[in-house]
């Protein structure tokens, strides 16, 4: 979302700083990357003195991370952008803001005792509701696929992309394939966000930004193959756990159980209404695919993942 979400406030007017722990060179003067590690007390101490008049924050906090780390951006900026998840959400259809969350609903102990991401994105939030401040705006962005980040269900690049390119088929939950799932590219996310900031409306607030679109996994997995080749076969929830070597009471079966098992239909209305966007300017599922595939380089930077050699040893047992 953010490499998209960058050139999108410049290009709105913004002076953007961006902190990556990566190396980049920028190309424009309304942008300048720091090299850094964000989550370093006294880096980040530092960059606050420069006094922005908002924070977009794309890192992942533990829940005492952000508890001891929450007030110190909200009060050194005038629009603090926090990252949450769809995921929160309990199975209810459609998705809006309102929805109840897992959090709140589950009677799952054992998953309740754990800070699986739906929980401690639910957790942070409560947070910020319970805090001094109102200058802050929850954003809860639905699987987003962009440049190098292509998932299908719970697989991710590394495994769909290198196993189609070498022509070797996934393997993918039988019970997750009729489920109604919502991918959004990240450019209309960027879109969203880009224009919450600073917009006093949107302060106290939560929005799903993620597209209304929705398809089942099995079309998602059919516009894979269209698009790159790629094959798949389908197994039982506890041998595709197997993959990942996890168990239904971890954190891949909480993500499958708890998300990608239930029907995904957002609501986003409410985003619509604040940035003037529209449902039909957004990118459709399919196109969004093919125009991410498609410029990827010949060579992809994936060399396999241990899901992919458990795939492996699977379909060599059959």
């Amino acid at each position: 979302m953010g490499v998209y979400l960058v050139p999108e406030l410049a290009a709105m007017g913004y002076q953007v700083d961006v902190v990556s722990l990566d190396q980049v060179e920028s190309k424009d003067p309304r942008i300048t990357y720091t090299q850094a590690n964000a989550k370093d007390d006294s880096f980040l101490e530092g960059l606050l003195q420069n006094g922005y008049d908002a924070i977009v924050d794309f890192l992942i906090y533990s829940t005492a991370e952000f508890r001891r780390r929450h007030a110190m951006m909200l009060s050194h900026t005038e629009h603090y952008i926090f990252l949450s998840t769809y995921r929160v959400y309990a199975d209810s259809t459609p998705l809006t803001e309102d929805s109840p969350r897992l959090l709140n609903v589950s009677e799952d102990k054992a998953f309740l005792a754990t800070e699986d991401y739906a929980l401690f994105k639910a957790r942070q939030e409560d947070i910020l509701r319970a805090s001094d401040f109102d200058n802050w705006t929850i954003v809860r962005p639905a699987i987003t696929y962009s440049k190098f980040r292509f998932q299908l269900v719970t697989l991710e690049a590394n495994t769909v992309v290198y196993r189609a390119k070498k022509g070797l088929p996934v393997l993918l939950p039988q019970e997750a394939m009729p489920v109604q799932a919502t991918m959004s590219w990240a450019g209309d996310v960027a879109k969203m966000i880009a224009r919450l900031v600073l917009n006093p409306l949107a302060f106290k607030e939560t929005y799903n930004v993620a597209t209304a679109e929705h398809r089942t996994w099995e079309e998602i997995a059919n516009y894979y193959r269209e698009i790159i080749g790629l094959e798949y076969q389908t197994v039982d929830i506890d041998t595709y756990l197997s993959f990942f070597g996890a168990s239904r009471a971890s954190g891949p079966g909480y993500q499958l159980l708890y998300d990608r098992c239930f029907n995904r239909v957002v609501d986003n209305s409410k985003v619509l209404g604040i940035t003037g966007l529209r449902q039909s300017e957004l990118m459709p599922l399919r196109a969004g695919l093919e125009k991410e595939l498609s410029a990827l380089p010949e060579e992809i930077p994936w060399t396999g993942s241990a899901i992919s050699e458990r795939m492996d040893a699977y379909l060599r047992s059959l």
